[in-house]
């Protein structure tokens, strides 16, 4: 009789292909984003995981630094498994790679913006579509700066129960100010954005639509699906997710929950509807783990980034 071969482990840092699942034990080695190559090496990448632990711009509860770790973790369970609810392995079409965390210097505030969008670049100079996990939510505006640069004017879709229009100075650190920001700059088209989830009330919209949250239970899935399709139109779309969008029972570790938000459920089958956009980039962020009980949000923002992932697979595949 042959001797049972044991699994292999930390294919995080000894897997030679870019392709293809992982198969190791979810409780043991080395936790890149769903065991994918930790790896700086950008050539033959489709799509690069990359961690933003940054959150000294929140104006309740930190934490969301550790979002990247806790979301990493959380995507263990998804090791070398067909994908639901794509029923194969997105690694098949998909080569991705994570790509690590932004590096930067804790202590000079004002500096982190520029090296957030200045790593992004390399990144996207690259010709590889850059998937982010922060972080607060200012992280995201360093990010549309970079991704406008190469794309234009992007149509934003935000799930979020804030919708983070506060007006500021311009010269701010602020996780609520960002869309007016994007808005003031060009960076998004307000006019093709549109906001999923909102729970709180802004002094102006800047322009963009609004699904409400009470609006997502009355319209249902295929509703707000409809919604975003006929808003986005053929633009180049950014996906940016605020796990505050679900309800504090789905999502208790965040810096500022809401009450009354959307089921993980309900959201992951917004997003799996969502092939037809044009995504040419993505973030979630204010996962903070340390709010929660069991990874209950970290399991939520690790299968969002896998969703999304997903939908690039199928792009890939189809292409």
């Amino acid at each position: 009789m042959s001797p049972i071969r044991p699994r292999p482990t930390d294919e995080a840092i000894h897997k030679k292909q870019l392709k293809g699942g992982a198969h190791e034990p979810t409780y043991g080695g080395v936790l890149s984003f769903m065991r994918r190559r930790y790896t700086r090496d950008l050539a033959g990448v489709d799509a690069a995981v990359w961690g933003i632990p940054f959150d000294a711009s929140v104006s309740n509860r930190p934490g969301a630094r550790f979002g990247p770790q806790g979301v990493r973790r959380a995507s263990a369970i998804f090791d070398g498994d067909p994908q639901y609810p794509f029923h194969t392995d997105p690694f098949e079409h998909l080569a991705v790679v994570d790509y690590g965390d932004c590096s930067f210097d804790y202590g000079r505030h004002t500096e982190i913006p520029g090296q957030i969008e200045a790593q992004a670049r390399e990144i996207l100079d690259a010709g590889v579509h850059l998937f982010s996990i922060g972080g607060d939510h200012f992280v995201t505006y360093p990010l549309l700066r970079a991704h406008a640069a190469r794309f234009g004017p992007l149509a934003l879709v935000q799930f979020d129960a804030h919708q983070d229009t506060w007006n500021d100075e311009g010269d701010r650190i602020d996780h609520g100010t960002f869309v007016g920001r994007a808005v003031r700059e060009g960076l998004i088209d307000p006019y093709r954005s549109i906001q999923i989830g909102i729970r709180t009330h802004a002094p102006e919209t800047c322009g963009l639509e609004i699904v409400f949250g009470e609006e997502v239970h009355d319209l249902g899935v295929a509703g707000v699906v409809a919604r975003i399709r006929h808003r986005v139109g053929d633009a180049p779309a950014y996906m940016t997710f605020d796990i505050d969008c679900l309800d504090p029972a789905f999502a208790p570790g965040t810096g500022t929950p809401v009450a009354g938000g959307l089921s993980s459920r309900e959201a992951l089958m917004i997003l799996r509807r969502l092939g037809t956009v044009g995504f040419v980039g993505g973030d979630v962020v204010e996962v903070a783990p340390a709010y929660d009980h069991a990874d209950i949000t970290s399991i939520a923002g690790a299968t969002i980034a896998q969703h999304y992932l997903g939908l690039l697979a199928e792009r890939k595949g189809k292409a």
